[in-house]
């Protein structure tokens, strides 16, 4: 039987919402023993989150808490602080999502932490990051997805810069804290002393952003919204077929837009000095637009998407949810899998595990605790130490 990747690593996640719990998910989903403290009394609101509901239960839990313990902890009362280092002091990475100055506050800081277990990794995620004038103002990821400039590319030309249906910025601030998770880990091997990975939402949305930055830069663009295409990449639209249904067709590169082309019956497009390159399709993207829409408009979608595929054109339906969850591909890859949910005693399905690993695949091992604190006596008593005693009385103290 194979193991995960992080088989080993044990990750303690405190913080709520989504960067935070997303980063640690990550880390479970390839193996990590992680372990999430909600605050006694106050569980992580994603516990309600999600558009579905079932017997009172929502499933943005089933999918950011997958693969975590819980346990309950007070981290504002001394006791609770105490606990706290214990557990880091077992702990290989520490996962926060607090506004900065947070963990300090509570004489939790790195420092700290350090001091009693040097080879702990912190990785913080936060709106504007632990540094710079902007440090302590709150962060969310419609705010960070706005001020990165991201948001202002998103629509079309001369409407308002619509979001997307998602909290973005916090999914791309979660994968970056991972990633420099990962990079921390391998550099404990070499030093054996842990480091703070300093992660921010307004970061991760302008890490993304390809070249705006040097084309603003050396020629002064501000590129905007350009609604269903990207300005000067031409052909990547999308088109309707004769049914009115939609779908993506992306030909931008030279020689496949010489596929297209014949695929079109029109192989001396090719040729022409208006589409011959990427910059003279560019420069004619509306009228190069204008013919393949009056091409597929008279085919339905499934013969455009088989036409074009065999011969080697990139095109595709838009899918709604609805058709993602059949989709034979997905379902091949096991990126469409069952989560057993005991909230709703039943299995709830959800996204697999990316990236594939040939010889240490990640793995869902359960879809998240379903009660706050489920797991206080397995981690307290097991891995701590703590005594039965012991255990009903932080609970009745309130510090568990």
């Amino acid at each position: 039987m194979t193991t995960g990747a992080l088989d080993g690593i044990r990750v303690i996640e405190i913080g709520t919402l989504i960067s935070g719990p997303f980063a640690g998910r990550l880390l479970g989903d390839m193996g990590a023993d992680v372990i999430k403290i909600e605050a006694p009394g106050q569980p992580d609101p994603i516990r309600t989150w999600g558009q579905a509901e079932l017997d009172g239960h929502r499933f943005l839990w089933t999918v950011h808490a997958r693969n975590k313990k819980s346990i309950t902890l007070n981290l504002r009362k001394p006791q609770g602080r105490q606990i706290f280092l214990d557990l880091a002091k077992e702990a290989d990475i520490v996962v926060e999502n607090f506004r900065p100055g947070t963990l300090e506050k509570w004489d939790l800081g790195y420092d700290v932490l350090s001091e009693t277990n040097p080879g702990l990794i912190l990785v913080r995620v936060s709106g504007y990051g632990q540094t710079g004038p902007d440090a302590q103002k709150p962060g969310y990821a419609s705010v960070a997805e706005a001020a990165s400039g991201l948001r202002h590319m998103n629509g079309f030309p001369g409407g308002p810069p619509p979001r997307l249906a998602i909290s973005l910025g916090d999914t791309l601030a979660g994968m970056f804290a991972a990633q420099g998770a990962l990079a921390a880990l391998y550099r404990r091997t070499v030093t054996g002393r842990g480091q703070v990975v300093d992660t921010a939402l307004i970061e991760a949305c302008l890490a993304v952003q390809e070249s705006t930055i040097p084309d603003y830069d050396v020629g002064g663009v501000v590129r905007g919204p350009s609604g269903t295409r990207l300005d000067g990449i031409a052909p990547s639209n999308i088109y309707q077929s004769s049914d009115g249904s939609w779908i993506v067709i992306a030909a931008n590169q030279d020689t496949v837009f010489r596929r297209l082309c014949g695929a079109m019956g029109r192989p001396e497009l090719a040729d022409d000095p208006d589409y011959v390159d990427h910059v003279a399709r560019g420069r004619n993207q509306d009228r190069l637009d204008e013919i393949i829409g009056a091409w597929a408009a008279q085919h339905s979608p499934t013969d455009l998407v088989d036409t074009l595929s065999a011969a080697g054109v990139i095109a595709g339906p838009i899918n709604t949810v609805a058709e993602v969850v059949n989709d034979p591909q997905l379902v091949a890859r096991e990126m469409i899998i069952d989560h057993w949910d005991e909230r709703a005693n039943r299995n709830v399905k959800g996204p697999g595990i990316i990236p594939k690993l040939s010889e240490s695949p990640g793995a869902v091992r359960n879809a998240g605790p379903a009660a706050m604190g489920q797991h206080n006596d397995e981690v307290y008593r097991d891995l701590l130490g703590y005594t039965p005693e012991r255990l009903d009385q932080l609970t009745e103290d309130g510090i568990l």
